[in-house]
C-alpha cells in the first residue's frame, strides 16, 4: 500500500486490538456502532500522520496521547519550565521545553511551537482545548509551514472566534440568534449606551473569549464600567485581545451545546447535545449527555440548527454549537466553539465514539467514520470537573502540592481523565483543574447513582477541592429532578455550601486511634532495630501491673480525649461524658495507609492520612494608604490561574495599611487591607 495511506493501516488495526481486549460491559448496539466504524474508510487521500505534536498541557494533552498511541502514532510534548516534571511530558515520546512558566512565554508562543513542529518532524499539531486551540493567526501559521492543523480551517476559526461575525453569519443560515451589539466601536460610551438600549441585566463578553474568561454580567449602568474594565483586562491576559460585546443576559437559562463534525468532503454531523447548564463563575463544573428532559424532536431540531451552523463556515474537524434555552425549551445560538471541548467525553460514552481519533482520522483527509443514521444515542453520561479550589470562598482557585490523590477504579463506564499524579503540584500559572470524572450508565438516574458513588472513592489531601461540593450538588434534589439552569449554584447556594459541621465524637475516637496505632508502628520498627525487647522505648501497649494506663490526648479545637488501655488491646475513650469502646488495626493497601477499626460494635474502614498545605495568590492593589474607600470600592484583583476575582470594601473607611503590593504573594487567611479605626466603632468599643 502507498505511503500516504499507512496512518490509515494503522489506525484501523489498532483499533481491531482494542476491541479483542475489551471486556463485554458494553451492549451490543455501542459494540455494534465501533465495528461499522472499523470497516469503514480504510484508505487516506493523500495526507500522512505518523507523528503529532500536542500544543498543550495537562489532561487535555495526555487525553490526545492516549489516542495517538493507540493509534501507533507517534507524540511530541511540549513544556514550560513549571511542567518540566509533569505527566504529559512522560507520556510522549519526545518533549521539548519551550520557555518561562507564564503561559504568553510558553503555550502562547506559536513560534517555539512551531519551531518544535519542525525539529521534531511532526506532521500535525493538536493544539488540544485553550491556549492557540482557537487562534486563527496559529493555524493559518500551521498552513504556511506545511504542517497539519487538527482543527477548522483559519477561516471557520475567524468566523466563528469573533462572536459579532459568528451571529451575523448564524442569522444569515436561519440560526435564532440572541439580542446584542457586536459591532467595531469599542469605545466605552458606545458599548454603554448599547447596553442601555439592549436592556439591563446585560452581558460583556471577551470577542475572543472562551472558557468564562472576559466575561462579567452587569445589572445597572452603575457598574457598568467596572465590570468592563475588568472584563477587558482578563480578555487581555487570556487571548491578547479586549474587544467586547455586548449581548442581552437571559435569567436562569440552559445552556445547551451540541457536538458536531465535518470533513474535507463537504459532510457534516451531529453527535447529540450535552447539558452544560450548572456553572459558578461562567465556568462549566459539571455536563450530562444527553441533555435531561428534552424531548427528540426538539432533540432533532438542536441537532439540524447546529449542522447549518456548522455548513454555514465550512467546517471540518470537531466543534461545539452552543445555545440558550427556555423553559419552553426554545433556543438561540449563542456562539460555537472551533475546538475539542473539555466535556467531549460524556458524548464519547453515550455514541461508543473516539472523537480523538475522528479528528486524526479527518485531518488524515478520511470522511467522517458514520453518517448520521448510523450515530446512535445510548444511555446517560456525567462528567464532574475535579478542581483546586474552594467553594467556601467564593469558589477561588488553590495552589499547592497533591500530597495523596486516589481515584475510583477505571472501567468502561468510568473514566478518570487527568494530567496530574500524586505529588505534583497544582501551579498558580494555569487552569486549576485537576481530573474530570467520567461515568456511563443505562439511564440517567442509574449513571447519577454511579457519579456519587465515584466522588466518594476520589481522595485528595494537600489542598482544597470542590469534591465534596459536587456530592452536594449531584445529591440535591432538584439536581436528581433534572431542573438544571445557569442560576442552579446561586440560587441553591445554601444547600450546596452547607456550614461545617463539629466531627462526631466516633470520628473522633478513629482519629485518636490512627495516632496511636501509628505510634506502635514506630515503636515496633525501633524494637526492630534495635534489637532490645526489654527497653522502655521497645513497649506501646500500655501495660501496667494490676492496673489499666490512661493517658489523655488533646485534638484540634481543644477536644479532649481520655484513653485507657485495656489489657486485651482495645481501648475506652471518654469524651465529655460519653465512653467509646474502640479497638482496631492499621494496614496498607498500595501506597494508603487504612484503620480499621470499631466504635462500640460498628465497624468501619478510613484512609488515614495527616499533614499540612498551603494555598497562594497573585494580587493586584487598587488601594494605598491614605485613600477612602465606601462600602463596595473594589480594593484588590486576586489573580489565580487565569481568573480575576475582585476584593472589595465591606464598609466606608480609611486605608491604613495595604499588606501587599502589586505582584506579591497572599497566603490564605492573611489580612489583605488593615482600616483606620472610626470614631464611632471606639465608643462602641468603650
Amino acid at each position: 500500500m502507498a505511503a500516504a495511506s499507512a496512518v490509515s493501516v494503522l489506525l484501523v488495526a489498532a483499533e481491531r486490538n482494542r476491541w479483542h481486549r475489551l471486556p463485554s460491559l458494553l451492549l451490543p448496539p455501542r459494540t455494534w456502532v465501533w465495528r461499522q466504524r472499523t470497516m469503514k474508510y480504510t484508505t487516506a487521500t493523500g495526507r500522512n500522520i505518523t507523528k503529532v505534536l500536542i500544543a498543550n498541557r495537562g489532561e487535555i494533552a495526555c487525553r490526545v496521547m492516549r489516542t495517538a498511541k493507540k493509534l501507533g502514532v507517534q507524540t511530541v510534548a511540549v513544556y514550560s519550565e513549571a511542567d518540566r516534571n509533569s505527566m504529559h511530558v512522560d507520556m510522549a515520546d519526545e518533549a521539548y521545553s519551550i520557555g518561562p512558566a507564564p503561559s504568553q512565554q510558553s503555550y502562547l508562543s506559536m513560534e517555539k511551537i512551531i519551531q518544535v513542529a519542525k525539529t521534531s518532524a511532526a506532521q500535525a499539531i493538536h493544539p488540544g482545548c485553550g491556549f492557540l486551540s482557537e487562534n486563527m493567526e496559529f493555524a493559518e501559521l500551521c498552513k504556511q509551514e506545511g504542517i497539519i492543523f487538527i482543527g477548522p480551517p483559519p477561516s471557520a476559526i475567524r468566523d466563528m472566534g469573533i462572536k459579532s461575525t459568528s451571529k451575523s453569519i448564524m442569522a444569515a443560515a436561519g440560526v435564532p440568534v440572541v439580542e446584542g451589539y457586536h459591532g467595531e466601536d469599542q469605545s466605552d460610551q458606545c458599548l454603554k449606551e448599547h447596553a442601555r438600549r439592549i436592556g439591563y441585566p446585560v452581558m460583556i463578553k471577551a470577542v475572543r473569549g472562551g472558557g468564562g474568561k472576559g466575561m462579567r454580567i452587569v445589572r445597572s449602568e452603575q457598574e457598568f464600567q467596572e465590570q468592563l474594565e475588568s472584563a477587558r483586562r482578563e480578555a487581555k491576559k487570556s487571548f491578547n485581545d479586549d474587544a467586547m460585546l455586548i449581548e442581552k443576559f437571559v435569567d436562569t437559562p440552559r445552556h445547551v451545546e451540541v457536538q458536531v463534525f465535518g470533513d474535507h468532503h463537504g459532510n457534516a454531523v451531529y453527535l447529540f447535545e450535552r447539558d452544560c447548564s450548572v456553572q459558578r463563575r461562567h465556568q462549566k463544573i459539571i455536563e450530562e449527555a444527553p441533555a435531561p428532559g428534552i424531548k427528540s424532536e426538539v432533540r432533532k431540531k438542536l441537532g439540524e440548527a447546529a449542522v447549518r451552523a456548522a455548513k454555514a463556515v465550512n467546517y471540518v474537524g470537531a466543534g461545539t454549537v452552543e445555545f440558550i434555552m427556555d423553559s419552553k425549551h426554545n433556543f438561540c445560538f449563542m456562539e460555537m466553539n472551533t475546538r475539542l471541548q473539555v466535556e467531549h467525553p460524556v458524548t464519547e460514552m453515550i455514541t461508543g465514539t473516539d472523537l480523538v481519533e475522528w479528528q486524526l482520522r479527518i485531518a488524515a483527509g478520511e470522511k467522517i467514520p458514520l453518517s448520521q443514521e448510523e450515530i446512535t444515542l445510548q444511555g446517560h453520561a456525567f462528567e464532574a470537573r475535579i478542581y483546586a479550589e474552594d467553594p467556601s470562598n467564593n469558589f477561588m482557585p488553590v495552589a499547592g502540592p497533591l500530597v495523596h490523590l486516589s481515584t475510583p477504579r477505571a472501567d468502561p463506564s468510568t473514566r478518570i481523565e487527568t494530567g496530574v499524579r500524586q505529588g505534583d503540584e497544582v501551579s498558580v500559572h494555569y487552569d486549576p483543574m485537576i481530573a474530570k470524572l467520567v461515568v456511563w450508565a443505562a439511564d440517567r438516574q442509574a449513571a447519577l447513582t454511579k457519579l456519587r458513588y465515584s466522588l466518594r472513592q476520589y481522595n485528595i489531601v494537600g489542598l482544597h477541592t470542590n469534591i465534596d461540593f459536587l456530592l452536594n450538588l449531584s445529591g440535591h434534589p432538584e439536581f436528581e429532578a433534572g431542573n438544571v439552569h445557569t442560576d442552579f449554584i446561586p440560587q441553591h447556594h445554601k444547600q450546596l455550601l452547607l456550614s461545617r459541621k463539629a466531627a462526631a465524637k466516633e470520628s473522633l475516637c478513629q482519629a485518636a486511634l490512627g495516632l496511636i496505632l501509628k505510634e506502635k508502628a514506630m515503636t515496633d520498627t525501633f524494637t526492630l532495630q534495635a534489637h532490645d525487647q526489654f527497653s522502655p522505648f521497645s513497649s506501646s501497649s500500655g501495660r501496667r501491673l494490676n492496673i489499666s494506663y490512661t493517658r489523655n490526648m488533646t485534638l484540634k479545637d481543644d477536644v479532649a480525649i481520655a484513653v485507657t488501655y485495656n489489657h486485651d488491646g482495645s481501648y475506652s475513650m471518654q469524651i465529655e461524658d460519653k465512653t467509646f469502646q474502640v479497638l482496631g488495626n492499621l494496614y496498607s493497601e498500595g501506597d494508603c495507609t487504612y484503620l480499621k477499626c470499631s466504635v462500640n460494635g460498628v465497624a468501619s474502614k478510613a484512609k488515614l492520612i495527616i499533614l499540612e498545605n498551603t494555598i497562594y495568590l497573585f494580587s493586584k492593589v487598587f488601594v494605598k494608604a491614605g485613600d477612602k474607600v465606601k462600602a463596595g470600592d473594589s480594593l484588590m484583583v486576586m489573580i489565580a490561574m487565569k481568573m480575576e476575582h475582585t476584593i472589595k470594601s465591606p464598609k466606608d473607611g480609611t486605608v491604613k495599611k495595604v499588606f501587599y503590593r502589586e505582584g506579591a504573594q497572599a497566603n490564605r487567611h492573611t489580612p489583605l487591607v488593615e482600616f483606620e479605626e472610626e470614631e464611632s466603632d471606639k465608643r462602641e468599643s468603650e
